[in-house]
């Protein structure tokens, strides 16, 4: 695994990654950061958004992420995801479907904690949205 670090992506439901990559950019909350072989310890938390995995020269694979936790080592980044989703699974209408049910949600809150939810939940669907949308970024 010589210039590689193993990577692993863990959602809630399954395992859906593990194998040596090249480097991977994660959309962490203080901004995109890149695990690469021999970097530093580091745990971050992540904000919604795409990670990038690069492995063997060819595009990066896109993964949307709804948020979780990185840790970083010298060999191996693993990612505990809230949601994730390849970028090209992404369904364009029950994306924008989820923004509207989201941003009713954040009106008919009753409560603060109600709408801090809603709005998390709506932070979210838009950064699903601008994932399925935008051109790769890296």
């Amino acid at each position: 695994m010589a210039g590689q670090l193993q990577f692993d992506l863990v959602s809630p439901e399954r395992l859906l990654l593990s194998e040596p990559v090249d480097q991977v950019i994660v959309p962490g909350v203080e901004g995109d950061f890149a695990a690469l072989p021999e970097h530093m310890n580091l745990i971050s938390l992540m904000r919604p958004g795409v990670l990038y995995v690069y492995k063997g020269g060819s595009a990066p694979e896109r993964i949307f992420i709804g948020g979780g936790f990185a840790e970083v080592t010298a060999t191996g980044c693993t990612v505990l995801a809230e949601q994730a989703i390849p970028v090209a699974e992404i369904d364009r209408a029950a994306a924008e479907q989820a923004i509207a049910d989201a941003r009713e949600d954040v009106e008919d809150a009753k409560d603060d904690h109600t709408r801090a939810i809603a709005q998390a939940e709506l932070k979210i669907a838009e950064a699903r949205l601008a994932a399925a949308v935008e051109p790769s970024a890296y």
